[in-house]
């Protein structure tokens, strides 16, 4: 049902909506372009179409790539028409190179129109291939231009909300992880609860989605008018980005760690036992820190920053002091230094 709902969420309802209103407006105009255009009004609507996408740099990008592709792919049919008639073995070299051509750089989507274009007009156009070739490129172009004015006049979409969403949910995921790790210290091992162990790859695709959104709402923003109306700074939202990814890779790299120390027998390091609870109190203070990003004001973050930063230095100075006695090499140095640079990451601002 998941998938469902994502087909009925209120930006692709808006996103269909101006679709059928590029297309209808697209179709109402072709019949009004000059000479034999004018007799090829169906592919107006397509070209609206074409031009449709979730934010308006992409709905120009788009469109001026499948414009691009076309005028290669009826070129190549015209090549094709010069050289000889168009036979089984003539057709498919030039499909090939159709697909070929569509390799070249910044081309987009464009490629995928070079071949059909030129396969329209050699069995289409036939022998009119002069007239159809004219109607097919200016009644996409005209498509392509209302496609383009009805995005961009009508709610042109900003992504905004879902990248800042993202990020907030982010770091609850990863204060969350690190406070479950910090309760597995306290439990007897091997633990009860074990799920936190099988979270990483589930944290790097979290990460990897918030970069996705955070350039969906950078992307939304180019050539929208309502960005002034609406403005963000994307650029922190790109900062705070790198910083959770840095996060994200340390508390993967404590996973790792702790999950080779409570289940591995062939790992030359442990966590002493006497490590345990200062090790838990920092990991659970990280985690409420990575926790309150999500909605606490600035005096709260920065109480919470105190607290973990003496809840880590508190830890460094109990397993110093065990060292001193036991100089066996332990899991608690790893764990602690990924903790130091996790609160490096995600320091508040003065």
């Amino acid at each position: 049902m998941s998938g469902v709902a994502a087909a009925f969420t209120l930006q692709r309802l808006l996103l269909a909506a101006k679709a059928a209103l590029a297309a209808g407006l697209a179709f109402a105009i072709a019949p009004l372009m000059p000479g034999p255009a004018a007799e090829y009004p169906y592919y107006a609507p397509l070209g609206a179409l074409v031009s449709m996408y979730h934010n308006v740099a992409g709905s120009v990008r788009q469109g001026f790539q499948a414009l691009v592709g076309l005028a290669i792919g009826i070129g190549l049919a015209f090549a094709l028409v010069s050289i000889s008639d168009p036979s089984p073995v003539s057709v498919a070299v030039f499909m090939g190179l159709g697909i070929l051509l569509g390799g070249l750089p910044r081309i987009g989507s464009g490629s995928d129109w070079i071949p059909t274009a030129a396969l329209l007009v050699l069995l289409v156009g036939g022998s009119n291939a002069d007239d159809f070739s004219f109607g097919y490129l200016i009644q996409m172009g005209a498509g392509v231009a209302v496609g383009i004015a009805v995005n961009f006049l009508i709610f042109p979409p900003l992504h905004f909300s879902a990248a800042a969403d993202s990020l907030g949910e982010l770091r609850l995921a990863l204060g969350k992880q690190l406070t479950d790790m910090g309760a597995a210290l306290t439990e007897k091992w091997p633990p009860e609860h074990e799920d936190w162990s099988r979270r990483s790859d589930e944290l790097s695709e979290a990460a990897r989605t918030v970069r996705h959104l955070v350039q969906e709402a950078d992307a939304s923003r180019r050539a929208n008018p309502r960005r002034r109306l609406h403005p963000r700074d994307v650029d922190l939202d790109y900062r705070n980005l790198r910083d959770l990814e840095r996060v994200t890779f340390h508390i993967q790299d404590m996973t790792e760690v702790l999950s080779d120390v409570i289940w591995s027998e062939d790992v030359p390091y442990t966590v002493p036992f006497q490590d345990s609870a200062p090790l838990a109190a920092a990991m659970n203070a990280a985690g409420e820190l990575l926790a309150s990003f999500h909605g606490e004001d600035t005096a709260e973050q920065k109480r919470l920053y105190a607290a973990a930063e003496s809840a880590v230095e508190a830890c460094m100075a109990a397993t110093s002091q065990r060292d001193q006695e036991d100089a066996a090499v332990t899991a608690s140095e790893s764990i602690l230094l990924s903790l130091h640079r996790i609160l490096r990451a995600v320091r508040p601002a003065a």
